[in-house]
Order: structure tokens, then C-alpha cells, then sequence
């Protein structure tokens, strides 16, 4: 699948989560259950977008704002619809969700092991803030990267 770079990205909705699930499980080592998505749809506390193609979900994205601090909690892009530049749409979007949200900054982990993402986050401006030793269940540390809204 050709993706276009602009895809149609709107808020999730309930319908979305079977598609998120199974992003989540192609995408992650240590996926989120469809209970915890459930959860993160119904959270008055997060912007859940998806990015849509030719009517198929092909990537999404979890943020939280608490006052003028946004965590990008996940994002995640179909294996069909990488190296199109879709990472970068969705995590620009987080940001100006962010922003419109008050938030002054934008904190995320990402695995030391991760080249892909951690370049990605270079890319859209993310600076790299502390080291998590051990962090996930496997071992590997987590970097903790900050980046900040003008």
C-alpha cells in the first residue's frame, strides 16, 4: 500500500479500537490490551487520534496534557504504511494537539535499542533529557526526550 503523506486524521472513536488493537500488536513487543485502549478512548484525559487511508486505519496516536506538560504515549503506524512519512504526520500532530491543549512541552520514552523512532523524534525536534536504566521488561533503557513548544 502507497500511503498518502497527508492521510485523513481525526479523533478515535469506539469503532476505531479493533484496528487499534491490532496495530498495537503488530507494532509493539509488549502491546497494550483492547481493555487499556478501550480505556484510553473513554479518558476525558488524552487526545486519541488515528490516521485514516483509503478508509483503512493505518495509524494512530495517544497523548495526555496535564497542565503545561504533554506525554506522547503512543504511536503507532501500519507495516504497510511505513517509510511513507506517516510517523512524522502523526507526531506533528501531537504536537499542535498539544499546544491547542496549553501544553508548553512534550515529554515521551522511547527504547535506547529504537533507531527508527529515536531518529523520527530527531527529526521533529525531540532532545533527549534522561536515561532510564532497565526500564522496559526486557532490559533495555529508555531515553526520556522533551520537546518544547514555542
Amino acid at each position: 500500500m502507497t500511503v498518502d503523506p497527508s492521510p485523513d486524521l481525526r479523533p478515535a472513536a469506539g469503532e476505531d479500537l479493533s484496528a487499534i488493537v491490532q496495530l498495537e500488536r503488530v507494532s509493539f513487543d509488549d502491546p497494550w490490551s483492547a481493555a487499556s485502549l478501550a480505556g484510553e478512548l473513554g479518558s476525558g484525559g488524552r487526545i486519541v487520534r488515528v490516521a485514516e487511508a483509503s478508509g483503512e486505519v493505518v495509524g494512530w496516536s495517544s497523548t495526555s496534557v496535564v497542565g503545561d506538560t504533554a506525554d506522547l504515549l503512543r504511536v503507532a503506524v501500519a507495516p504497510t504504511a511505513r517509510r511513507h512519512g506517516l510517523g512524522r504526520v502523526l507526531v506533528e500532530d501531537v504536537l499542535r494537539g498539544a499546544a491547542s491543549a496549553g501544553a508548553e512541552r512534550v515529554l515521551l520514552e522511547v527504547a535506547a535499542t529504537n533507531t527508527a523512532a529515536r531518529a523520527l523524534y530527531a527529526a521533529t525536534g525531540f532532545d533527549q533529557i534522561h536515561r532510564r536504566r532497565r526500564y522496559y521488561a526486557d532490559g533495555t533503557d529508555a531515553l526520556v526526550l522533551e520537546r518544547v513548544l514555542a
